[in-house]
């Protein structure tokens, strides 16, 4: 069976002027910046304006583990945000924008697929408006300062090999990972080691995506801490003077972009943060102006719930003060039967054995996201080789978990492919059943916060650090850090921090590689395993078939 792909689909879209997006929401074309016809910025003080407003309700969409089979979790955040506008509901949709790094790499884009995609879908796996240049190009900015500043007599005496601070940029580029900068002789400056990480790891993303507004953000972008003296006292972004600049490069940024869907339903998409290296959700400019816009507000966090739902209920909501209604648990039956050892290439056959054997990861994450006290449905994003006895399965083993799987073929459908999830999500909502609360409270100790997700969400035995770390950790504490929460760096591929391994394990620990210190963003990062914040390209790059044909469009981009 031939399908067009998911770029063929977004080009023959039926696009309607962005301001028309805007008027469907209540946005006075004098209160759109456009970027073209099909895309437009936000303005601030119309964001102020809805402060009064009653805010909708917040759906969160989250998923299993992924798995070489896909999962399809921004599909289905496109597809339900359509499908509650099919049944009456105004419904807006909250994404983030992709990372040029997976584009280029193996994962593709992230505007959804089939006929449930955001356009235009080429702009925005690609510059889109411009945000991530603005936050590499702030990034950057105050890394070029701080070694400035001590070429120039370091009048702050910043300890050359304390400095913390490291560049970004937003492609995957492994032979960057660690570097030594200042190379050539006096005019150079001071030799040092640092490295790059990928601009969705940057602390810049991070704070963008957490700032209410721009006063907020400069605040934040000052607290960022870039250096130690030799005695360990902390040097701030604001003692650099790079804090004033930085919130000027990030000015537009700062504002969530509107686009749409294919069924022109409105959507902002906007930050961009990796969820295994990062907190993995949108901004909160744009969720929280979207609460004000619409009665339902659907958004994604990144990769599985072990890692997406986790820094969205203990990072953004905690920050943020939200309160999410509902929640929503994509899985397929591919992934079951991938999770059940399955190779990819036999997924296509009947194997219900397997489908059973592979729902125990499923059903943790299940388990977990309802210990947030978010009542919880799940959508079985359906592909063409699932049978109706595999289906069932996923179905009877979601019911002994107490809760609900619903078949989606948004995919091909679109919204009419989703309207009894749809359903099922306001009922869910509106049921009054949601009793929000983030696993552990402010003033638990930092250590005991990591012991807490590794045991509680990935169902280890415990964790290891040695004693560098714990005392860091401790210093952090006495330096009245001790109230942040953590933001986990580890594989999205498994509970454990070893990818091979799928399904619920249990007996495992997790191995604290490096903890560092996001104090402008808010929170405490413990790199775990063997991820990386800078990743590198496969062997095989997407970029090698990404090209523009003979028509000036495209091609190649997923």
């Amino acid at each position: 069976m031939a399908f067009k792909t998911d770029i063929e689909i977004a080009r023959e879209a039926k696009k309607k002027p962005i301001m028309e997006i805007g008027a469907k929401l209540g946005i006075p074309s004098e209160h759109l910046l456009p970027y073209g016809h099909d895309k437009a910025k936000v303005g601030q003080e119309f964001i102020k304006s809805l402060a009064g407003k009653p805010d909708g309700k917040l759906v969160l969409v989250t998923a299993i583990n992924p798995t070489p089979a896909g999962e399809g979790k921004t599909t289905t955040t496109v597809g339900l945000g359509d499908g509650l506008n099919r049944i009456g509901k105004k419904a807006v949709i909250c994404i983030r924008e992709a990372s040029l790094g997976p584009n280029f790499g193996m994962k593709g884009g992230a505007a959804g697929g089939g006929m449930a995609q955001v356009v235009p879908m080429e702009e925005m796996n690609l510059h889109f408006t411009g945000d991530f240049h603005a936050i590499t190009s702030a990034h950057n900015l105050l890394s070029a300062m701080i070694d400035n500043h001590i070429y120039w007599g370091n009048e702050l005496k910043i300890d050359e090999r304390r400095v913390v601070w490291r560049r970004v940029m937003d492609m995957n580029d492994r032979a960057l990972r660690d570097i030594v900068v200042s190379l050539g002789g006096v005019s150079n400056g001071f030799p040092r080691q640092t490295g790059f990480d990928i601009t969705v790891a940057s602390e810049v993303m991070a704070i963008l995506c957490l700032s209410n507004d721009l006063e907020d953000l400069q605040k934040r972008l000052g607290d960022i801490v870039v250096a130690y003296t030799r005695d360990k006292k902390a040097i701030y972004c604001r003692d650099i003077k790079a804090d004033g600049a930085m919130t000027v490069l990030l000015k537009d940024a700062m504002q969530p972009n509107l686009v749409q869907t294919l069924e022109n339903n409105p959507a902002f998409v906007h930050g961009g943060p990796f969820a295994n290296i990062a907190h993995g959700c949108n901004s909160v400019i744009a969720t929280k102006t979207a609460l004000k816009l619409g009665e339902y507000v659907v958004t994604e966090a990144g990769f599985g719930a072990d890692l997406g739902a986790e820094k969205f209920f203990d990072i953004k909501c905690r920050k943020a003060g939200l309160k999410p209604a509902a929640a929503v648990i994509v899985a397929t039956v591919r992934a079951m039967k991938m999770n059940g050892g399955v190779a990819k290439a036999d997924l296509g056959a009947e194997n219900v054995e397997a489908v059973k054997k592979g729902c125990p990861n499923l059903g943790r994450h299940i388990a977990n996201v309802k210990s947030f006290g978010v009542p919880v449905v799940v959508a079985i994003n359906h592909f063409y080789s699932d049978t109706d006895a595999e289906v069932a399965a996923v179905k009877a083993y979601v019911a002994e978990q107490g809760a609900e799987a619903i078949l989606c073929k948004h995919w091909a459908n679109g919204s009419a492919g989703i309207e009894d999830l749809a359903k099922k999500v306001v009922a869910l909502a509106e049921g009054g059943s949601a009793n929000f609360a983030p696993l552990y409270p402010d003033e638990m100790p930092l250590f005991q916060k990591l012991q807490t997700i590794a045991k509680r969400i990935y169902h280890a035995d415990d964790v290891i650090a040695d004693k560098a770390i714990r005392d860091q950790l401790k210093a952090w504490e006495a330096a009245g850090y001790g109230n942040l929460p953590i933001c986990v760096a580890k594989t999205q591929y498994s509970f454990t921090t070893d990818p091979t391994v799928r399904g619920a394990p249990t007996g495992h620990t997790v191995p604290v590689r490096e903890v560092r210190l996001s104090a402008g963003a808010g929170f405490i990062v413990a790199i775990c395993g063997e991820i990386m914040t800078m990743p590198g390209l496969p062997k095989v790059p997407s970029a090698e078939v990404i090209r523009l044909n003979d028509a000036g469009q495209v091609e190649g981009l997923f």
